[in-house]
């Protein structure tokens, strides 16, 4: 996925200054929290291949708050995009979600930047 340049924290909407925070979308104090985040968060209903998606998800800035713990989330091959939220998601596999089934990385992304 391609870097946007952003003006703003995706997190805190505080204005970022360094080249290096706008190609994240996040400021330093911001992006330490988050990758903090999966220590705090509970994260044992995923595998490490989905948490290393949903931080490559964070990274990318593709998960993006709308409203309290509700996020826009851009898919992978940037074509469309879903609702996530810590407990469920719009995407194809949120929709599959039932108990004893593993949720979409798209909530754990949601889970770590609500905890950081």
């Amino acid at each position: 996925m391609q870097h946007t340049a952003h003006t703003h924290c995706l997190r805190c909407r505080r204005p970022l200054h360094s080249a290096r925070s706008q190609s994240l979308g996040y400021g330093p104090t911001c992006a330490r929290r988050i990758r903090n985040a999966a220590r705090t968060a509970d994260l044992t209903a995923y595998d490490t291949r989905q948490l290393d998606s949903a931080r490559e998800l964070i990274e990318d800035a593709a998960i993006i708050p709308l409203r309290n713990a509700v996020f826009t989330v851009v898919s992978t091959d940037g074509t469309e995009t879903y609702l996530a939220h810590p407990a469920a998601c719009t995407c194809p596999a949120g929709l599959k979600a039932h108990p004893g089934r593993r949720p979409c990385y798209h909530t754990a992304a949601a889970r770590m930047l609500l905890a950081a």
